[in-house]
């Protein structure tokens, strides 16, 4: 099968992490990456081996399909528009957008032009989560009766550099981290058709913690504590919470209930983890992972299988119907929490095709 031309654009935290795991994956042929600041970029290019190239250049060159955009949360659909008007397919960093009407432009632009987008997280992919979709695909919990999905923390100020965007529009614990619980729930579950929430900012600034900004205080633009419900399309309520002001919790990140039993599901930011199910009567027990892709941090799998879907003519799984759901019901929340009232969501997204074999040389082998 023939290899896919990818470029980048955006060389933050983030991008060292695409770059080697993308060295996974045959079918990717990198072709350059690129950032508004272009001495970042050639650091990252001297660090990986690549080319570092303009942006303008990067979205001019015939032999690049795919631009992987992993700019600032702000600035996914403005980036991911002129990948669009390059003639290229886009995938985006999660969120897909800062909120619905921005993500839902992105989204007809592409069906307008015949193009494929695409967002993180694919993290739903990975062997642990594999596993616990065919669990659920084989009936083991009976009929779905609802679940957990917890994210809290301190908050980010204590080890990112340049946390400032974790506390402007489009960032906040749900729109940063919401993406990977809301993805796995809706891979296991299928879509949502209901929220309720609330949302609060106890803090009107925080204090940074980490170099090299130790000691800088910077503005609270969004809700650092979010809680709430969302129904499901097929039964299942599923309790949320995602915060930057929790000192410590004994939650787990995602489990999911059922007539016959309950699954522990491992924490969605990450690909692999333990799997364990408890059978009505029984106890819980570790699971035998059934799936590939469990053993490291694959974080551009979502890449490789829409560049394996473009060659193949099929659709791909982290794609732009799913990341727009996401980015409905994680909206939703604010709505709720503003309004008092539940909310209803309007997009539906088909559960993704399961992942059980590995993405080799254009063919799905084990």
């Amino acid at each position: 099968m023939d290899k896919v031309g990818i470029g980048i654009i955006g060389c933050g935290n983030i991008s060292g992490a695409y770059l080697k795991a993308m060295a996974s994956f045959p079918i990717l042929d990198i072709r350059g990456i690129a950032d508004l600041n272009h001495a970042l970029a050639e650091a990252k290019a001297s660090e990986f081996g690549v080319s570092a190239r303009s942006i303008t250049d990067l979205l001019a060159d015939p032999d690049i399909e795919i631009i992987v955009n992993l700019t600032i949360p702000k600035a996914h659909v403005e980036v991911g528009l002129r990948i669009l008007d390059a003639g290229k397919h886009a995938y985006s960093e999660k969120p897909l957008g800062i909120n619905f009407a921005e993500g839902k432009k992105l989204a007809d632009a592409a069906k307008a032009k015949g193009l494929r987008i695409g967002a993180a997280p694919d993290t739903f992919l990975g062997g642990g989560h594999q596993t616990a979709r065919t669990l659920v695909d084989q009936g083991v919990l009976g009929q779905p009766v609802g679940g957990t999905a917890t994210f809290m923390c301190p908050g980010h100020e204590r080890w990112h550099p340049n946390p400032d965007f974790y506390y402007e529009v489009g960032g906040g614990p749900m729109l940063d981290m919401g993406p990977y619980y809301l993805t796995g729930l809706v891979d296991l579950l299928g879509p949502v058709a209901q929220v309720a929430g609330f949302a609060i900012a106890p803090r009107k600034k925080r204090l940074i913690t980490s170099e090299p900004r130790n000691g800088e205080f910077i503005p609270v633009d969004v809700a650092t504590h979010v809680a709430g419900v969302m129904a499901f399309e097929n039964g299942a309520v599923v309790q949320v919470g995602m915060s930057f002001d929790v000192a410590g919790h004994k939650h787990l990140p995602l489990e999911v209930y059922g007539t016959e039993g309950t699954l522990i599901v491992p924490d969605p930011n990450h690909f692999g983890g333990e799997v364990q199910l408890l059978k009505k009567g029984g106890a819980f027990e570790v699971q035998d992972l059934s799936s590939p892709y469990a053993d490291g941090n694959y974080r551009s799998i979502g890449v490789a299988d829409l560049a394996h879907a473009i060659r193949s003519k099929r659709p791909h799984r982290a794609n732009g119907d799913l990341a727009l759901h996401v980015l409905e019901v994680m909206e939703a929340f604010q709505t709720a929490a503003g309004s008092g009232q539940t909310v209803a969501i309007t997009t539906r997204a088909a559960r993704p095709a399961a992942l059980s074999e590995s993405l080799v040389d254009g063919q799905l082998a084990r």
